[in-house]
């Protein structure tokens, strides 16, 4: 038997339109190994929803290469020592893997690349991010004329299916249930079992958002629709390649209705550019003028709003969707980001990191780019001074039914009064069964209030 080739899996957990897989395949008998390598600063170890998430799906990968003869070996440890080990056990005659673009991956593939023949393949977006420049050859820092150079390579190649493998004999792995990926005492995650991780969860995702996505452009703003794709955690640890994706999409419905997806995908694309460019942008403002902002240090406001507790309903009911699920709602999300940064004064990173540890769908260069859009810090990002109503969006975009679900004891409001209830007659709110201040709180800060002193913070900062 010929030297075996090494698939070193990451943020890659399938085996079709994966090029690192396709290309050890076609060299000779293959080995699989994922490792799990928690050596990144604190707050960017892998959050506790991804944790459930990742454990899923190993077991899918994992039983897929069962079914076609192998298995996927694990390791804990740092991927800069454990990589080289293992392909020195199993006489690898070399390593692939697919190329991503977080500060800790890039530090990962230039150790390992000292120590074994490592091949680096592009699959895990549309384009790598520096094929993508201006006529001098600058990378673009603004996401719409960056997405105009985009459409000239567009649309990507087809997606391949998964070859066929042959395996080498494996070397010692650990135990899944070991890693204790899972919650234990208590168990929080009894509302993840909507979700079903691995490449056919993926797959069956994606053919259930086809029969909505005509409707994308309208549905993705509302909250109380089943409007989103929903892919982002199948994309997040790539069990789904996003050329498979955007080619199922854009084959399935016409082009002006594909396109607000398609940019969607984008702007995944997009902020994986931002990333590569300026690896600390989930720490650092990209405008420096924000590192003068006197945000508040307010543990119980911050708590509050963690907990879904702020008083403001909308706000609440994406807080605990998100606690819930591991996911929340994309209008959502900016609603309740611009309510901590800006109603709150709360520093944008404080957020972020939150939602770093809840979201399934946790991705650095899509959550901080998201989080500094929101704070106006970002290269690209909305003005500070947009601020976001609560109760506005929550009206506009006809939030009623979605608020009934994750704030059920606001369930008996009417249309009229459930987005701000506050402002409901005393009738209404007792027939209801609503007492603020008792089994719902009265808004934790008032929306005028919040917005004047947020814009006042932002003058101070500006004259510095």
């Amino acid at each position: 038997m010929s030297a075996p080739h090494l698939i070193w899996f990451r943020n890659d957990l399938r085996l079709a339109d994966h090029a690192a897989v396709a290309a050890a395949a076609r060299s000779g008998p293959v080995v699989a190994l994922f490792v799990l390598d928690d050596d990144k600063p604190g707050h960017w170890r892998m959050g506790a929803a991804q944790r459930w998430w990742l454990h899923h799906s190993l077991l899918s990968l994992g039983r897929d290469l069962a079914a076609r003869g192998g298995a996927l070996v694990l390791r804990r440890g740092l991927a800069a020592d454990v990589v080289p080990q293992v392909a020195a056990s199993v006489g690898a005659a070399a390593v692939h893997t697919l190329t991503h673009y977080e500060p800790w991956a890039k530090a990962q593939d230039a150790a390992v690349a000292k120590a074994v023949t490592l091949k680096r393949y592009h699959g895990a977006l549309l384009a790598p991010p520096a094929s993508v420049t201006a006529g001098g050859g600058g990378r673009y820092r603004i996401f719409t004329p960056w997405w105009r150079k985009l459409q000239e390579q567009m649309p990507p190649p087809p997606p391949q299916p998964a070859p066929e493998m042959v395996f080498a004999p494996l070397p010692a792995s650990d135990t899944l249930g070991d890693w204790r990926l899972l919650p234990t005492s208590p168990d929080w995650s009894g509302g993840f079992a909507m979700w079903m991780p691995g490449e056919a969860g993926a797959a069956a995702r994606l053919a259930e958002f086809l029969n909505v996505a005509a409707g994308y452009d309208k549905g993705r703003n509302l909250p109380s629709q089943d409007g989103s794709s929903r892919l982002s955690p199948h994309l997040a640890l790539g069990e789904i390649s996003i050329r498979q994706v955007w080619h199922a999409v854009a084959d399935a419905i016409p082009a002006a209705h594909a396109e607000p997806y398609l940019r969607e995908l984008g702007w995944r694309d997009f902020a994986a550019n931002i990333l590569d460019q300026f690896p600390d942008h989930g720490d650092v403002p990209g405008r420096a003028q924000f590192d003068a902002i006197g945000f508040r240090d307010a543990p119980r406001e911050l708590a509050a709003w963690q907990q879904g507790c702020t008083g403001y309903p909308i706000v609440d009911a994406g807080m605990r969707q998100l606690w819930a699920t591991g996911w929340m709602h994309n209008r959502v999300r900016m609603i309740a980001a611009s309510f901590l940064v800006k109603h709150l004064l709360i520093d944008w990173r404080e957020g972020e990191r939150w939602f770093w540890d809840c979201l399934v769908d946790a991705d650095l260069g899509a959550n901080s780019l998201g989080w500094q859009w929101v704070m106006g810090s970002g290269v690209d990002s909305s003005p500070f001074n947009r601020i976001f109503a609560p109760v506005t969006q929550s009206a506009k975009f006809d939030a009623g039914a979605y608020i009934r679900r994750w704030v059920p004891e606001l369930a008996n409001l009417r249309d009229a009064d459930i987005h701000a209830p506050w402002e409901a007659e005393p009738l209404m709110l007792r027939a209801a069964g609503v007492a603020l201040g008792r089994n719902y709180p009265h808004p934790i800060v008032g929306h005028a209030e919040g917005r004047a002193r947020a814009l006042a913070a932002y003058a101070d900062a500006k004259a510095f």
